[in-house]
């Protein structure tokens, strides 16, 4: 199997579109679950009898296959972006909801009652004490989101989107391998850059670690 590398040079510019638009429905899609994700995981750990119910609900909406859920929301949002973004977005609460609550259960209660003995209000203290030391936890639950996203991108080529998803349709439609291969290498330099680039701001985001360490 060889690489008509003359093919890639005539299409750098379709090439770099579509590596562009690959990252943004899957960085939507991390975005908007995060959204989603953080206000139900304060939910799930303020109010125990609730927790069962929004993981246990996060985890059957994983087990729905992805092409169904692409398909499902066609009636609403159609042939779209939105469709992509959306089913992408579903798919990343499983696992950004888990690891916001274990983040948020992992803060020590002796640093929480310092905070309210302080005076502290409530929302401030999850502001500025929780969310802040659960920070690692959910950002692991965000690098393994985006990766799953940025893998996930590709089959909404079936509704007409998918991003680099595209050139293994047009590679095996065509019988022409070199789509195809340049396809899967860049999903994967995307996932790592992205992976990296997210080791970077949890890095800056957590100045007490560096001194720790």
């Amino acid at each position: 199997m060889s690489v008509d590398w003359s093919w890639i040079g005539d299409h750098t510019d379709d090439l770099t579109s579509l590596t562009l638009s690959h990252l943004q429905a899957a960085m939507s899609a991390v975005f908007f679950g995060l959204l989603i994700s953080l206000p139900l995981a304060v939910v799930a750990h303020r109010i125990r009898p609730l927790r069962g119910f929004l993981l246990g609900l996060s985890n059957v909406l994983f087990t729905i296959p992805s092409i169904a859920i692409f398909v499902l929301l066609l009636p609403i949002s159609g042939l779209t972006r939105t469709t992509t973004v959306i089913g992408l977005t579903v798919y990343t609460l499983v696992v950004l909801l888990r690891n916001t609550v274990e983040g948020l259960d992992s803060v020590p209660a002796k640093t929480k009652e310092a905070a309210k003995a302080m005076g502290t209000r409530p929302l401030r203290t999850l502001l500025t004490v929780e969310l802040p030391l659960a920070l690692p936890v959910i950002m692991a639950g965000v690098r393994i989101a985006t990766v799953m996203s940025i893998s996930l991108v590709s089959v909404a080529t079936y509704i007409g989107d998918g991003g680099l998803g595209q050139l293994f349709t047009d590679g095996f439609q065509r019988d022409f391998p070199t789509p195809v291969i340049v396809g899967v290498v860049l999903t994967l330099l995307l996932a790592v850059v992205a992976d990296a680039a997210l080791v970077g701001l949890q890095y800056v985001l957590t100045p007490w670690k560096r001194r720790r360490a």
